[in-house]
């Protein structure tokens, strides 16, 4: 169940219009407030968890456009969707999956971490810098990853405490954070425990002084600030592929689908594609670490590609999705390292 429990309009008709008025509304103007919501009681669950750690600051949480601290600041957004049942319905059609509250509170704890650490500037010590790595070290939105390294905790999906040092400590602040986690047998044996017993170490140094917080401005992007429509805040998150031939798939269709011309009574390999979207989007963002945004579109154009090569399922439908399933999350991982779904490493 997803945290903003999505209540079903009674008729299609009926939450097309809602859809169609809310999309053109000011995300501003909807009167959106964490008071009330599954979100603030998750948000204090949070200030719980920190207090039964000794930890005396309290980030501040509030909604914006996408998770994150903004700039380097101890405060914390979370997505405006989160906060209204309808919103986050629409989300859904982007994103094909709404956080649960598991999700929620993993999240929470992940950003919590960058918020320590920007409240106490933890990333300025040499210690710090030893363990983690140079704080100043350039994000990537695409980076490489090692699923089999012990050098790094495992807590949000696709390894991200391996994108930069800064993630890497909010990750393993995370572990630390997260009620009924031994870490210590968990990662008995790997080099991330070192890291975690950093965590320890510093937070009971810090723990009952109260950093300085900012006030909460227009630059933080509070939905208040958002003066912009939901579908224009779609519309900004929606961009093209970069994908300069679609054809350059048609090969690993031909492998996975056979001609349909050949079996005019099997399922249409398009049809079959979008049947099961959500399960193979779902699956290969699991699996990549990237946004189903992103994975949707890819979805869809594989799917428009079968219907004009006029393509039919072969086989028995769940070999067909997992092979389907396989050859997406290895394109998908070309496109975390390439920034290009042709998988073409780009001219040094």
């Amino acid at each position: 169940m997803t945290i903003a429990h999505i209540d079903r309009v009674t008729t299609d008709s009926d939450w097309e219009v809602e859809r169609e008025r809310l999309l053109s509304q000011r995300i501003s103007d909807i009167g959106l407030s964490l008071e009330g919501t599954v979100l603030e009681k998750l948000v204090t669950q949070l200030y719980v968890e920190l207090d039964q750690r000794g930890l005396t600051f309290r980030p501040p949480v509030y909604l914006s456009d996408q998770w994150g601290c903004p700039d380097g600041t101890p405060l914390i957004g979370v997505p405006f969707y989160l906060a209204d049942a309808r919103l986050a319905r629409i989300e859904e059609d982007f994103a094909f999956e709404i956080e649960n509250e598991n999700d929620v509170m993993r999240f929470l704890r992940h950003e919590a971490g960058h918020a320590f650490n920007y409240a106490y500037r933890l990333h300025d010590r040499a210690d710090w810098h030893e363990l983690f790595g140079p704080y100043s070290r350039p994000y990537q939105d695409r980076y490489r990853s090692d699923p089999f390294t012990h050098q790094y905790v495992r807590h949000i999906l696709g390894w991200y405490a391996q994108k930069h040092p800064d993630e890497d400590f909010a990750e393993t602040f995370a572990v630390w954070l997260t009620p009924g986690i031994d870490w210590r047998v968990e990662y008995e044996g790997w080099g991330a425990l070192r890291k975690i017993e950093y965590i320890d170490r510093v937070m009971g140094e810090v723990g009952d002084v109260q950093p300085d917080t900012p006030e909460l401005t227009d630059d933080d992007l509070p939905v208040t600030a958002m003066q912009y429509t939901v579908a224009e805040h779609y519309r900004d998150i929606d961009d093209a592929l970069p994908v300069s031939d679609p054809r350059i798939f048609d090969g690993d269709l031909r492998t996975l689908f056979g001609k349909l011309s050949e079996m005019p009574d099997r399922d249409h390999a398009g049809e079959f594609i979008r049947l099961h979207r959500r399960e193979i989007v779902g699956r290969i963002a699991y699996w990549t670490g990237e946004p189903a945004a992103v994975v949707r579109k890819f979805v869809d154009l594989v799917a428009e590609r079968a219907e004009t090569l006029e393509l039919a399922v072969r086989g028995r439908e769940a070999s067909t999705l997992i092979e389907l399933t396989a050859f997406g999350t290895a394109v998908v991982m070309n496109y975390r390292y390439t920034n290009d779904f042709t998988g073409e490493r780009p001219a040094e």
